[in-house]
């Protein structure tokens, strides 16, 4: 076993999960991904923790939601699925941490999944959602030949650049990222401004007062939920503007490009993408909060030096800046407010590295990349 595999383990359970003895652990391990689930549980046991393993397979998945709707003529909503199944819903309730291990051997398995039956499954399965969101869990991958082929990498340059990303002093970018959390929670309203020769303008303004960012440093200890990480998002309403994603992305097995967005009284009013808008518009149509923004998050992690078209690694870049539509992390609300609710969290990427600025309360803080405590920015 490549020794990074094992230090890949051991920082997803002992600096990301915190995993202690005693903790029940339910580890999801996806196709292809075997060798770091066997390292994950050679950490868990040498913690004491105790481990139930699943076999998260989008290959299986697909099966499931292709039987459905064979047997249901195709017409197919939430009512043709089990209402949070119990089984399901109790191990997470029972669970301490869940570790997600992403990988598979295609990353389009479910392309041929009609929107509707995705769309009721999310639904139907929104409590069991919640219920693996409420215990200390984390979400990575093991280097595959899918995700590399995805990212148009060879496997072996592809595994440098995931422990490249992953393998880092995570202590210290944590307190680079101080700095950045420390803006937002003070500041009331962020304005985002991109103006390219070749490109649709962004002028974009969000009501961030009351809210509180999250320095996402990899590990739950902060808030944080994915490793790799380094970006620092907060939960943002009341957006005004216009915003042009220029990263493509895929929704929903959809390869989506070049999306433009209107927002009025907080709510997207106005969409359009290059390719893939069908994709989109089944997005911004799966409920009333699908429409507005969960999340503004700014990526600070130099790390990752390439885009890669999967959302964990892509929306951590430096001179990156990220909008999701839907669901709102309850850490970046007071307590006893609840944020925008929807059964979809969707991040769309733009790229701040030229012809760019980001303003807190009228005052640049990021231009053209570079952020106002680094060498090199430009009041």
């Amino acid at each position: 076993m490549d020794e990074r595999v094992r230090e890949h383990a051991e920082v997803l359970v002992d600096w990301s999960a915190r995993v202690e003895a005693g903790d029940d652990v339910v580890v999801s391990v996806a196709e292809d991904t075997h060798e770091l689930g066997v390292a994950v549980a050679a950490a868990l046991g040498e913690r004491g923790a105790n481990v139930t393993t699943l076999y998260g397979s989008d290959e299986l998945s697909r099966a499931y939601l292709k039987g459905v709707e064979a047997g249901t003529d195709g017409d197919v909503d939430v009512d043709d699925f089990d209402s949070d199944p119990a089984v399901d819903r109790a191990l997470f309730e029972a669970a301490d941490a869940y570790l997600q291990i992403g990988g598979g051997r295609n990353t389009t398995a479910t392309a041929d999944v009609d929107r509707p039956t995705r769309q009721a499954y999310a639904k139907a399965r929104q409590g069991v959602r919640e219920a693996r969101m409420d215990t200390d869990w984390v979400s990575t991958v093991h280097p595959t030949r899918s995700l590399a082929q995805q990212a148009g990498m060879a496997y072996e340059e592809y595994e440098n650049f995931v422990y490249d990303a992953v393998l880092r002093d995570w202590e210290a970018l944590a307190e680079e990222m101080a700095q950045m959390k420390e803006v937002l929670d003070a500041g009331e309203e962020v304005r985002i401004v991109t103006e390219r020769d070749d490109a649709p303008d962004t002028d974009v303004t969000m009501s961030i007062a009351g809210r509180t960012a999250v320095n996402s440093a990899a590990s739950v200890a902060y808030d944080s939920h994915n490793l790799p990480s380094g970006e620092v998002f907060t939960a943002p309403y009341d957006t005004e503007g216009e915003v042009f994603f220029d990263v493509p992305m895929t929704i929903e097995a959809t390869r989506v490009r070049n999306v433009h967005l209107t927002f009025e009284d907080g709510e997207v009013v106005d969409f359009a993408a290059e390719s893939g808008e069908e994709a989109l518009a089944d997005v911004l149509d799966t409920d009333e909060g699908a429409r507005r923004l969960g999340e503004l998050g700014i990526g600070m992690n130099r790390g990752i030096d390439r885009f890669t078209d999967s959302i964990l690694f892509d929306e951590k870049m430096g001179d990156t800046v990220h909008l999701a539509v839907g669901r709102a992390y309850d850490a970046c609300l007071p307590e006893g407010e609840s944020g925008n609710d929807s059964a979809v969290h969707v991040d769309m990427i733009t790229d701040v590295s030229a012809d760019s600025r980001m303003e807190v309360d009228g005052e640049v803080v990021q231009r053209n990349g570079t952020f106002r405590w680094e060498d090199g920015f430009e009041a």
